[in-house]
């Protein structure tokens, strides 16, 4: 029952803070908003067992993505900076973009509860597996595109950078 109540509020604590992130006007705000919905996530990764996860989650997403975000909001733009109102012809397509998600989701998530119930989850991956499969080269392993998201991160700044010294 405990366990249920906990995953009631990060589920409710996440939806939450997911829809203030998209919808404040404040940017920095917005990031705010959006690190409390990673700092949830995180949460949930540790109620299923996957520490490492809800580490790595925190480390990585929590920690070192939302820096980058706020330093870039903070040289692109002022603090106090309101995002632009946002006109009815440009809710309604991304509102309906939202629908069909939500609904591809929930197919996902119906069609796939069984499979979910005949996990087993005290066989979970050592940690040398962990790191085998995001640092190697072989099929079903993911060096390249660690690779490609530390490049693109890399562009963001120089991106930031560039914007900042423009003003």
């Amino acid at each position: 029952m405990g366990e249920q109540i906990i995953f009631y509020v990060l589920a409710i604590m996440i939806v939450a803070f997911s829809i203030l992130s998209v919808t404040s006007r404040r940017i920095l705000r917005a990031a705010t908003y959006l690190l409390f919905v990673l700092i949830g996530t995180a949460g949930l990764y540790l109620m299923l067992g996957y520490q490492f996860l809800a580490a790595v989650q925190i480390a990585v997403y929590a920690g070192g993505i939302m820096v980058l975000y706020i330093f870039s909001i903070l040289l692109t733009s002022h603090a106090g900076d309101k995002a632009e109102k946002v006109s009815w012809k440009r809710q309604l397509p991304a509102i309906g973009a939202a629908t069909v998600g939500l609904a591809f989701c929930a197919h996902i998530i119906y069609y796939n509860i069984k499979r979910v119930a005949e996990l087993d989850l005290f066989n979970a991956p050592t940690m040398q597996q962990i790191g085998t499969n995001l640092m190697g080269t072989s099929k079903n392993q993911y060096v390249l595109p660690f690779e490609a998201i530390s490049i693109l991160l890399l562009a963001c700044i120089v991106g930031a950078i560039m914007i900042a010294r423009k003003r």
